[in-house]
């Protein structure tokens, strides 16, 4: 008997949505059966990660736009790392959606194998995409559209909630975290989760881990800094510091939340810092952190981590879209404050981490109970 699927759309198929679907046929029920790396759960509601089927797509590249969805994942701009190339075609072909404010003007300086080529195709209306959405039964909306495309990411949002599916916001444009958005989502009794995806163990995560314990620990953090560096489209697109400013405040934010007294503005950088081309997907971090522990003594630490960043979101991403089925199968709608909490930067409600993980085991296992007490 074949397992039942989870039917997404993914609107941006660019590294993030790569290392994604190469997950979802990465990791089949042999991998998962004689145990594997790389997963938080292997198994969430009694869905694997290859249980997950695309059924929509939208881009706005030509390289990609009219091309089986399987294969535009391996096309230009896209420089993740391949780690599952034997993909079988898909039978969903992606089609061109809206760019809005997608492409940056800067990235016109670029080479065409760093930067987004517009494709010729007519752009479908909001009509086409949720008809779309309809008519391959979709459940789940995923928003991988570039840093700074505040339209974009509004628009898919709109789309969502139209058709009448489950979104999540791996982006940090503020959607799950404005109020009225949720707001429309809760009426429609449409899951949401957001906004701006964690990494799995990524800058972020890592600087909220040592800015909790400097405040466990009772050591007074003074100041400091995340510097990422990064080679791939979105580090590009954040050479227009017109579109970081949404991705500067989610990354501060996450790591002030966690923090024992409010940092000074001044005393505090996160954020991306440069674009360099040969690291394509791969960032760095760079942390440094400056405090005073027992008897005002000064302290000091600084940390190098070195990640391929869409892999490090896929394996969160995999999770957020089954805890969103689980939402869809009880009929939970709005806000997942528990999955929000743990898989984002910028929720509705920020909290710590082990809280917020709390939270998520807890929402997983009751909607879990709940559907096998149904059956």
């Amino acid at each position: 008997m074949q397992r039942a699927k989870i039917r997404i759309a993914i609107a941006g198929i660019g590294n993030c949505a790569s290392a994604l679907i190469q997950g979802i046929h990465y990791y089949t029920p042999e991998r998962c059966r004689d145990g594997v790396v790389g997963l938080m759960h292997r198994e969430i509601g009694g869905f694997l990660p290859c249980d997950i089927a695309v059924v929509a797509a939208f881009d706005v590249d030509a390289r990609k736009v009219g091309t089986d969805v399987h294969r535009a994942i391996f096309a230009k701009p896209n420089c993740t790392k391949v780690f599952q190339a034997d993909i079988p075609d898909s039978g969903v072909t992606v089609k061109m959606g809206q760019v809005l404010d997608g492409i940056s003007d800067h990235m016109a300086d670029y080479s065409e194998d760093r930067t987004f080529v517009r494709a010729d195709a007519a752009e479908l209306s909001k009509e086409e995409i949720v008809a779309e959405l309809k008519r391959t039964g979709a459940e789940v909306l995923l928003n991988y559209m570039p840093v700074g495309s505040e339209q974009a990411a509004r628009f898919y949002a709109e789309c969502a909630l139209e058709a009448g599916v489950a979104f999540i916001n791996n982006m940090p444009v503020f959607i799950a975290s404005d109020k009225a958005f949720a707001d429309r989502f809760k009426a429609r009794n449409l899951p949401i989760i957001g906004d701006d995806i964690k990494s799995q163990l990524g800058a972020t995560i890592t600087h909220r881990v040592l800015t909790d314990l400097f405040a466990k620990r009772g050591v007074k953090l003074l100041r400091t800094y995340q510097l990422n560096t990064g080679g791939n489209t979105d580090f590009l697109n954040m050479k227009n510091q017109h579109r970081l400013a949404s991705k500067k405040t989610s990354k501060t934010e996450a790591v002030q939340a966690v923090a024992h007294k409010r940092i000074e503005d001044d005393n505090i950088h996160v954020g991306p810092s440069d674009y360099v081309p040969w690291q394509n997907d791969n960032k760095l971090c760079f942390i440094r952190m400056e405090g005073h522990l027992f008897g005002d003594v000064p302290m000091d630490i600084e940390l190098r981590l070195s990640v391929e960043d869409s892999p490090n979101s896929a394996g969160v991403v995999i999770d957020m879209i089954r805890c969103c089925k689980l939402a869809l199968d009880n009929g939970i709608g709005g806000i997942l404050e528990g999955p929000s909490a743990y898989f984002c930067k910028h929720p509705p409600v920020q909290y710590t981490d082990d809280i917020a993980y709390q939270m998520t085991e807890t929402f997983i296992r009751s909607t879990t109970l709940k559907l096998a007490v149904a059956k």
